[in-house]
């Protein structure tokens, strides 16, 4: 594994409004909503997020990032594997759970789920669409968060809808027409409420 740092990047060059815009416009860009799950030497732990993505099929590998002042960042590298949970539209309990923020018990809490092992140990959700384990090949630094690059030693799939996230909140997607639809045809818009 390579573990590299970008150069300290001097931010007084990007000005609040352009940070907040940033912010705002990345908002709304759906995403699907994972769990990344870890667990060796340096203990076990899971954390959901959003920025994860497919980096090459030939071999099979993928990102993650995640915060550098979060425990799993520390974790991964330490343990050297990661699991990539693609979760279910009625799993949105158990990302709020990874994400430290459950409506009941406790954050972080792996009792939240029902859990298997492959190859690598880190802990794959029974129930998800998707699952990718794999071992940590490379490690970025940039800004606040680490790029973690996994090589794909295992992948599964289950039935379900994906859970997505964009605009601030939770949803699912929805199959729209082939043909040219017309406005009493098209599904009502998930996120059409503002975000304010």
């Amino acid at each position: 594994m390579r573990d590299e740092a970008t150069p300290i990047i001097d931010t007084s060059i990007t000005d609040d409004s352009q940070r907040l815009a940033f912010i705002d416009g990345m908002s709304r860009v759906a995403t699907s909503v994972t769990l990344v799950t870890t667990d060796g030497p340096a203990g076990r732990f899971g954390l959901t997020v959003s920025s994860m993505a497919s980096v090459t099929a030939d071999p099979p590998t993928l990102l993650v990032c995640v915060n550098r002042r979060n425990p799993m960042d520390a974790a991964i590298r330490s343990n050297g594997v990661f699991a990539v949970n693609a979760l279910r539209a009625d799993q949105r309990w158990v990302a709020e759970t990874f994400a430290g923020r459950p409506r009941k018990g406790n954050p972080y809490d792996f009792q939240s789920g029902s859990w298997r092992l492959e190859n690598t140990g880190a802990p794959l959700l029974i129930g998800a669409v998707a699952w990718f384990d794999c071992v940590l090949i490379a490690a970025h630094h940039v800004g606040t968060h680490t790029i973690a690059i996994g090589r794909v030693v295992g992948t599964g799939v289950e039935a379900g809808t994906p859970l997505i996230y964009g605009r601030r909140s939770f949803g699912e997607l929805v199959q729209l027409p082939t043909s040219s639809p017309t406005s009493q045809e098209l599904p009502d818009p998930v996120w059409d409420e503002p975000d304010w």
